[in-house]
């Protein structure tokens, strides 16, 4: 639909054979109005295709946009695991530190009385630089990953952070699942972007079998045109035509029909996209279960470790303390705890990075989000 109006002053040449104005005036003025209506008739779904086909392609790219926020939220949790456990293997390397300086006077002692070889002396305070040397590093790493961290956020490196994050702050859910409903891997944006995709491929194979059919169209116009406006309104001013329209292409040298093939190619190509796609995320899926499960098992066996060598370090010590033992199997005893520290702090934050990346598999936290595609069904297997 359409109004146009415009306004005209004329002169006629009435020396020539060119006719003059209704009111014998060779200088008239002319104004005209003109409302038009135009339809096209959709019988072979040209504008509902392409209406389908845009709404399809905004839907793929929120899916894709939400994706982006989703590698987002998951890379910054992932960032903060890995800064606790590096906290968490700098206050473990410092206790081996004083362990270590504590051993190292123990053995000076009994050096001195005669008790120790200066070997032992000299081979606890090479252990002892070790674990001094081993220090600076974790320090490294850890300031590294507060600057990746910073950056997650949106933030300089100069910009410290004021949140800190530790392992002992850090919880699990009461329980994790070791199955899930396929349903819910539904809810993954790579996935609905990629079904999104497929439906735009869809419906850009009717626009081009469209194209190739009779095109209906249907224009109406209603106006005036008088040589003053008071006039607008006399029937011998207004005017009116209807209009029908059917065009039907005949010849395009076959670049219709192939345009209709490319876009058959391109749905082909689509429903492949999304075929692997969903195969990659119950992949996803069931390989993050799998390092869930095998994380539960390996931080179990991990702590009863750390605690069965923390015992025996203890029992080695007073026993070096009464001299019923040597040096030696203090050094032992204390390799094997400091073994079993990192080896328990790494297996939480393993299982902890784990966690994060099931809730990723499954499309992050989107049960939480206000959206009226998410059906009712997936919610209640979802709780």
């Amino acid at each position: 639909m359409g109004l146009d109006a415009s306004g005209s002053r004329n002169g006629t040449p009435t020396a020539s054979l060119a006719p003059v104005a209704a009111n014998n005036q060779r200088i008239y003025s002319l104004y005209t109005g003109e409302l038009t209506v135009s339809y096209s008739l959709d019988a072979f779904g040209l504008n509902r295709r392409t209406v389908e086909s845009a709404a399809a392609q905004a839907e793929n790219q929120r899916f894709e946009l939400e994706a982006a926020y989703l590698t987002l939220s998951s890379n910054v949790v992932l960032a903060a695991i890995d800064e606790a456990a590096l906290r968490g293997q700098i206050a473990a390397q410092e206790e081996m530190i004083k362990a270590d300086t504590e051993l190292a006077d123990i053995v000076h002692r009994e050096y001195t009385l005669g008790e120790a070889a200066q070997a032992d002396v000299l081979q606890q305070q090479a252990v002892l630089a070790q674990a001094r040397a081993a220090l600076p590093p974790l320090e490294k790493q850890l300031a590294l990953q507060r600057d990746a961290l910073t950056a997650l956020v949106g933030g300089f490196p100069n910009e410290e952070l004021a949140v800190r994050f530790d392992l002992a702050h850090l919880h699990l859910p009461d329980d994790l699942p070791v199955s899930l409903p396929s349903r819910l891997v539904e809810q993954r944006p790579d996935i609905r972007a990629a079904a999104a995709a497929l439906h735009a491929a869809s419906a850009q194979v009717g626009v081009a079998v469209a194209n190739r059919l009779p095109q209906i169209s249907l224009t109406a116009a209603l106006g005036t045109s008088p040589n003053a406006l008071a006039n607008a309104f006399t029937p011998y001013n207004q005017f009116f035509n209807v209009l029908g329209k059917v065009a039907q292409p005949i010849f395009q040298g076959g670049a219709l029909l192939h345009r209709q093939r490319a876009a058959q190619a391109v749905y082909d190509q689509a429903g492949a996209q999304y075929r692997l796609t969903v195969i990659n995320a119950f992949q996803n899926v069931a390989d993050v279960l799998q390092s869930v499960q095998a994380d539960a098992k390996t931080l179990e066996a991990s702590v009863a470790a750390e605690d069965a060598a923390s015992r025996s370090l203890d029992i080695a010590r007073r026993k070096l303390q009464a001299g019923e033992i040597a040096y030696l199997s203090v050094l032992t005893a204390q390799q094997s705890y400091e073994m079993a520290h990192v080896a328990a702090i790494q297996a939480r934050s393993a299982r902890l990075a784990d966690t994060a990346a099931l809730f990723q598999a499954v499309g992050g936290g989107w049960w939480n989000r206000p959206d009226a595609l998410v059906s009712s069904t997936a919610l209640k297997e979802a709780h």
